[in-house]
């Protein structure tokens, strides 16, 4: 079995809870690493705009893309 067969195979049985407390759990690590190097939060604005626009790209595709055919 392929890593990425084995993959899917984990993610499809995660819950919509255990997707939301991955990202809660992401949250909090982000702000761990603000609160322990703050220059982070002088970088400008547009660089974290670019970064949120660049992680959006593929959820926002894959949600309102066009539907894989199976077959």
């Amino acid at each position: 079995m392929s890593f990425l067969t084995e993959m899917t195979l984990r993610v499809r049985r995660l819950t919509i809870l255990d997707v939301k407390l991955a990202q809660g759990a992401a949250i909090f690590l982000a702000l761990t690493l603000v609160k322990l190097i703050p220059e982070i939060m002088n970088a400008p604005l547009w660089w974290f705009i670019a970064l949120a626009v660049l992680c959006a790209i593929r959820p926002l595709f894959v949600f309102y893309g066009p539907e894989k055919s199976e077959g």
